[in-house]
């Protein structure tokens, strides 16, 4: 995990596809989501690069001179950092390659926005958890292992969704995060599993946010803005 000139920390991707619209646009669509990436569209350039400055990459399957296959076989053995592969093929055969040279996950295009960034956000929190096991930003202590939260060494009681919306936050506290955001964070793929709690979602969001406020009024702190109209933005620094 990369860091900001202030010490905040940021999440750096590697897309690599040979078609500039398709770079341009996960750039452009990365960069709403608070990600900082770096687009290649000729792979064979992939190798020049400082790979470990890299949180996640992102892999086009069907490139030409070096296709995705051959760039991951050649770069996977300096690079422990999530790969998730782009393509447009469709047999098991080629997903199971591709998982046996390293991947970590498959995206069939044509691709929709919240499958992408859902699975893009689940494999940077799996690897920065593995990797970043601790973030203090002032008083507040960020154990992502434990996921747990102290307060000036106190421990908040938080339940999971209100620690992973806390935690969400204080990633990307230089921004306002959408309702919406935080509701994919919390129910992407739930409908075929509570479909009630799907559908009630945008409901139950200020709810937990209340009930995070509610936690931190002990210590006379709110560490969580209410913007109109646009969301949340953790401001407890």
């Amino acid at each position: 995990m990369n860091e900001h000139v202030d010490g905040s920390p940021h999440t750096e991707i590697l897309v690599v596809d040979d078609e500039p619209t398709i770079t341009s646009m996960l750039s452009v669509m990365l960069g709403k989501e608070g990600y900082y990436s770096t687009t290649i569209n000729d792979s064979r350039k992939v190798k020049n690069l400082d790979l470990e400055n890299f949180d996640l990459m992102v892999i086009d399957v069907m490139m030409p001179h070096l296709n995705g296959f051959e760039l991951v076989q050649q770069i996977r053995d300096r690079v422990d950092c999530p790969i998730l592969f782009l393509t447009a093929k469709t047999s098991e055969q080629d997903a199971v390659e591709g998982y046996g040279l390293g991947a970590d996950d498959y995206i069939r295009k044509p691709f929709g926005k919240s499958e992408l960034m859902a699975k893009i956000a689940a494999h940077v929190r799996r690897y920065r958890h593995e990797h970043h096991r601790v973030l203090i930003v002032g008083p507040y202590r960020f154990d992502f292992v434990a996921e747990a939260l102290s307060y000036s060494g106190e421990t908040v009681l938080l339940t999971s969704a209100e620690y992973q919306i806390c935690e969400y936050l204080v990633q990307h506290r230089s921004m306002v995060v959408s309702k919406r955001a935080l509701e994919e964070l919390l129910y992407e793929g739930i409908e075929h599993l509570d479909p009630y709690l799907y559908n009630n979602s945008a409901q139950v969001i200020p709810v937990h946010i209340s009930n995070i406020r509610t936690k931190f009024k002990r210590w006379g702190v709110d560490p969580i803005r209410t913007v109109r109209s646009s969301g949340y933005q953790w401001i407890g620094c």
